[in-house]
């Protein structure tokens, strides 16, 4: 029983490294104009487990066994990048990556701002 015990929490976590990774989650970190945004998530996992063996008068006998793990993964924002300039961008706990999405115009607008100083100096 103890080689399966072994095996099943080998099985469980090998199933939640795979899941556990933000290209899962959000996706792969992405490129726009001279910004590059790599997504970050938060990740909370939970094990339980246990077994038993048993005997009992005439020749009865048992075993029994089971695990379980539980995992949740919250998008909480990007790590946004230009140059050697480094940034967080949340996404809100009340709105998710939601809120995220809905700031990539202002990045979008400061990204053009910087190419217009950057040409009127030239």
């Amino acid at each position: 029983m103890d080689l399966q015990f072994r095996e099943l929490m080998g099985q469980m976590t090998d199933f939640m490294k795979t899941e556990a990774q933000t290209e899962t989650v959000i996706g792969e970190a992405f490129e726009l104009g001279e910004f590059k945004c790599v997504p970050v998530i938060k990740v909370g996992m939970g094990f339980g487990s246990g077994g038993g063996e048993g005997t009992e008068s005439k020749a009865r006998t048992g075993q029994g066994m089971g695990g379980g793990a539980g995992m949740g993964i919250e998008p909480i924002g990007f790590l946004v990048t230009k140059g050697e300039e480094i940034s967080f961008l949340a996404s809100g706990k009340t709105r998710g990556l939601a809120a995220a999405f809905e700031k990539v115009p202002d990045l979008i607008e400061k990204l053009a701002t910087i190419r217009a100083r950057e040409k009127e100096a030239v």
